[in-house]
């Protein structure tokens, strides 16, 4: 796939099936990851890889922060908690790790991270498989974070669902480059 076509028709795609991406996808996708651009190759970043029962006990994971949260939660509410991360075949975990720098602020290896976050979305895209990045309350939950393995140092910068795209895919909206892009310094009379 040409990289421009791969940027310009990505979308994110909710509904995933099995399979998920192979081994060597897998490699290729964390390959991807670590081109992000990086300031000082400090790398701030790390991935866990979710699939299985694994999908099932980050269910339960995220049903005992709702409770924590909310201890009056209904059934209903628990399941859709426990269902959560069986929407695809494979979840993977992006964790942030800053790392102390004198030349390299914090902010720039969260951009970081959020770049080797959009090169795996490419990478699935480029390969044909699904994937959609979410994030929501779970994300920033102390015990989510805490479960899994995260440091109080760390921020964990999303889920990443990816498998195989189920059913049809929505259309990239045109947009008008002219609403947010502008030539500086501006013209004022």
């Amino acid at each position: 796939m040409e990289i421009l076509t791969a940027l310009h028709n990505r979308v994110s795609k909710p509904r995933l099936v099995e399979p998920g991406p192979s081994e060597e996808q897998l490699a290729a996708i964390f390959q991807a990851a670590l081109r992000a651009p990086d300031h000082a190759m400090l790398k701030p970043w790390r991935f866990l890889t979710i699939v299985g029962v694994g999908l099932e006990r980050l269910g339960q994971l995220f049903a005992d922060a709702a409770k924590q949260d909310q201890p009056d939660l209904s059934e209903e509410a628990l399941n859709k908690y426990l269902g959560m991360p069986l929407r695809a075949p494979m979840i993977i975990v992006v964790i942030c790790s800053p790392k102390s720098h004198p030349k390299v602020p914090e902010v720039e290896q969260v951009l970081s991270t959020g770049a080797a976050t959009q090169n795996m979305l490419l990478a699935c895209h480029g390969m044909k498989l699904g994937a959609m990045w979410r994030t929501g309350a779970m994300a920033y939950h102390a015990h989510v974070k805490a479960g899994l393995g995260i440091g109080t140092d760390e921020l964990l910068a999303g889920f990443l669902y990816v498998g195989t795209p189920q059913g049809s895919i929505k259309r990239v909206p045109e947009l008008n480059l002219t609403d947010f892009v502008q030539n500086w310094p501006l013209n004022k009379k």
